[in-house]
């Protein structure tokens, strides 16, 4: 069943949808109090159905079972291409802005289509079934978004791994999921630099039994390491047709999983559906930056994190706009690189991570006030919480003031943008460094330690979300056990979110960071377990903990602190040593930027590393550390404040 329009919506539009609600707060209010025909009505109208479905929803917080549009079919890359092809073929899909500045490619939605299908025929030649998993590795570029779009043609389940994991990383991830096919390009180029993927490919897939096929793609064309599973992909592709028959998917089949940083150690794959995920993507990304026909959208996330599945791939393309796919760094060929690229391209909507702009405040002013940025609407941060000062840069010198600035907060678990100052009443106040207003259907509560609801306004707790909404995940894959203790048993009937938050005495909601053991590196999370297991195989260490700290450029850096086992002694080479390993399991984002080797940690009787207290070391707060007396050994403190302060004298 095809919708009559299969357009995008405004908020004056969703009024007319809802006719009794005139007001955002009304609007929302009906979005909460009746949720199913809310979610129903805009089901039914933005999205193309092969058969209609029969119940909106069929969710239950307390055993983690979520259903959405029951008895519907559908595919999402028909929704995202097929029905933008037959309006305008000639309509460009993608801007591809390479590493080099000025040699950019538009990819028109007819060639999308195209070379999706050419990639899909591929996959099944290699025996690629609905249901089965493909992990693709690979840069920003159109033929990793056609690779995505080929598996939800034959329901192959996509699974993308950031092209900068280490080999050891993205192994774990293929035999958690147990792939059947690898997508990688021969290398990457990124800030001048080439990175070996393929190198990357080939080490990790030799301890991958699962995988029968790696089909490659070339981006530079150099000769690199070969595998006897290698199938050239762009060779391939000349064979296949154009043309696939998209399968017909039930709205609850899975669409990808996508993996995630765990407090354990262990990543998590979690795994979004089909309908609910792409109805959610694509109206959040239509509201909250007020994303029209005929815009181009710019997003600057790698397609390796959920930014980039929902508002780099899926949002934008489910809308029908022209989405950017950017391959370069902020700082290459030099600090105006964004802007350049603004200025160039003629960017509307502009949305990057908070370390970024940090990054580039410092580099000054000149790299921005030289382009000319009058295209800007909207200015979108996401990945942590924006301090202030750089929401004010942001919004003074980038877009001059006159663009709405939307500093969003949503997970890879939720789909999509929970939390955002828009949408919301024309000329609604923007408070600095907050997301403020909830989204459409998104019921947050601020929880105690003890478990309690807290309804009042001016508290401060931990953050869950009251009701299910279609973008959530469904479980992380092969692990539903641990998506329930991770997300729902926490606080027994809601989604615990992991963040905590602040709601204000005006409702507004300011997120204050991570409650668990995860750091968000740079708008990355990262599990501190990942990095101690990680540094835990140096023959050298004992034992180690780590902990995030308050970063001027990453929002939050890594301090680890290190035991040497008996009979090791420090020397000038340890340290790299450890950071080298790291990034041979993790990768180079997950390298520690201090590294205190010490004689003890703080634990208690019962063997608990105290890490409140690790924090605050590693943060120089350390004139009120609270009870220690419950420490074994109290003074451990005393020497890790010594040797902390040593390293801050040496510069580190």
């Amino acid at each position: 069943m095809d919708s009559p329009t299969a357009s995008v919506f405004s908020l004056p539009e969703l009024r007319d949808i809802f006719p009794g609600c005139t007001s955002y707060e009304e609007l929302y209010n009906f979005s909460i109090n009746e949720t199913d025909v809310f979610w129903g009505t805009l089901a039914r109208l933005r999205l193309r159905w092969s058969r209609n479905f029969e119940r909106v929803s069929d969710c239950d917080m307390e055993t983690g079972l979520f259903r959405w549009f029951i008895g519907g079919q559908l595919n999402v890359s028909v929704n995202c291409v097929d029905r933008h092809k037959e309006k305008d073929a000639n309509k460009v899909a993608l801007i591809w802005e390479k590493d080099e500045p000025g040699q950019e490619e538009r990819v028109t939605y007819g060639e999308l289509y195209t070379m999706m299908n050419q990639i899909a025929n591929v996959l099944k030649s290699h025996g690629v079934l609905k249901g089965d998993r493909v992990a693709i590795y690979m840069p920003a570029c159109p033929l990793a978004v056609a690779s995505m779009l080929a598996c939800a043609r034959i329901g192959a389940v996509h699974s993308v791994v950031f092209a900068g994991f280490s080999a050891e990383a993205l192994a774990s991830r293929i035999i958690d999921a147990e792939a059947k096919v690898v997508i990688t390009a021969d290398q990457g180029v990124r800030g001048g630099k080439l990175i070996e993927l393929k190198k990357t490919v080939v080490t990790a897939v030799a301890n991958c039994p699962s995988v029968t096929a790696i089909l490659v793609a070339k981006r530079t064309g150099n000769p690199v390491v070969s595998s006897q599973l290698d199938v050239d992909l762009d060779e391939a592709m000349i064979k296949e047709s154009g043309e696939c028959e998209p399968a017909v998917l039930d709205s609850e089949d899975l669409l990808f999983m996508l993996y995630t940083s765990g407090s354990t150690g262990n990543p998590k794959g979690v795994a979004h559906s089909q309908a609910g995920y792409l109805l959610y993507a694509s109206l959040t990304h239509k509201l909250v930056f007020d994303c029209n026909e005929g815009d181009i959208f710019g997003c600057v996330a790698d397609i390796g994190w959920i930014t980039g599945h929902s508002y780099v791939v899926y949002g934008p393309l489910a809308n029908g706009v022209t989405t950017l796919l950017f391959e370069s760094t902020p700082t290459y060929p030099d600090p105006g690189r964004y802007w350049e690229t603004v200025q160039r391209l003629k960017v509307n909507q502009f949305y990057t991570a908070p370390t970024a702009i940090r990054l580039l405040i410092k580099h000054g002013d000149e790299h921005v006030e030289k382009y000319d940025l009058s295209s800007l609407r909207t200015l979108g941060s996401v990945g942590e919480p924006i301090n202030v000062e750089a929401w004010d840069w942001y919004n003074k010198v980038v877009g001059k003031e006159k663009c709405v600035v939307v500093d969003t907060w949503w997970q890879t678990e939720t789909g999509g943008i929970c939390i955002s100052p828009r949408p919301s009443a024309p000329g609604s106040e923007i408070r600095p460094g907050m997301p403020m207003r909830p989204m459409y259907g998104i019921s947050p509560a601020i929880l105690s330690e003890k478990g309690e609801e807290l309804h009042n306004n001016d508290v401060t707790g931990a953050l869950c979300l009251k009701k299910p909404w279609p973008g959530m995940a469904r479980t992380i894959y092969g692990a539903h056990g641990r998506f329930l203790e991770t997300y729902y048993r926490p606080f027994r009937g809601l989604y615990f979110t992991g963040d905590g938050a602040i709601r204000h005495s005006d409702g507004y909601y300011q997120i204050t960071g991570r409650m668990d053991d995860v750091i968000n590196v740079s708008g990355h999370r990262l599990g501190t377990a990942e990095v101690e297991n990680a540094l835990g195989q140096h023959p050298s260490v004992a034992e180690s903990a780590v902990v995030g700290y308050p970063h001027d450029i990453k929002g939050e850096g890594i301090y680890a602190y290190v035991i040497l086992k008996d009979g090791f002694v420090a020397n000038t080479k340890t340290e790299s040593e450890l950071k080298g390993i790291v990034r041979q399991k993790i990768a180079a984002y997950a390298l520690p930027d201090v590294i205190q080797i010490c004689t003890g940690l703080p634990k208690t009787r019962s063997g608990k590393i105290m890490r409140r207290i690790l924090r605050k070391v590693a943060a120089d707060q350390t004139e009120d550390l609270g009870d220690i007396s419950t420490l074994a050994d109290p003074s451990v403190v005393e020497d890790l404040i010594a040797h902390h302060r040593t390293l801050i004298a040496q510069g580190k």
